[in-house]
């Protein structure tokens, strides 16, 4: 799997300082330009800027949670077609069904794995 990442930019949206900052080690690593936000309001405020290829969310934050970024970025045409992945640590069947609802393009149980979030990247964004 040699696949190069070089240059996509993710957002990873997630209140725990641990899981950016291993998420973020993960994806440079990989070649990925890595964008971090704390939570929604950080995130809707960095996209604009940043126009990321792939944003993964984490359910669970205060102020604005995962679903309602998800809902808000899909809401905005400009974002629309943007893969947005849910990340949780809880892997409910309710959560995953709620996030389709919101128009998330895929979910992710935590801990992930760096093979999780660079096949999520595969999946969802033309690389290479």
């Amino acid at each position: 799997m040699d696949d190069n990442f070089e240059g996509v930019k993710v957002m990873v949206i997630d209140d725990s300082k641990t899981i950016r900052r291993t998420a973020e080690t993960l994806l440079s690593k990989a070649g990925c330009t890595v964008i971090t936000a704390t939570d929604g309001f950080d995130a809707l405020a960095k996209i604009a800027d940043t126009q990321p290829a792939i944003i993964f969310v984490d359910i669970m934050m205060p102020r604005l949670d995962g679903y309602q970024t998800c809902a808000l970025i899909k809401n905005n045409s400009a974002y629309q077609n943007t893969p947005v992945i849910m990340l949780s640590s809880k892997d409910g069947l309710f959560d995953r069904a709620k996030g389709r609802i919101v128009g998330s393009d895929q979910y992710l149980t935590k801990p992930f794995s760096k093979d999780e979030l660079l096949s999520a990247i595969r999946d969802h964004v033309k690389v290479g």
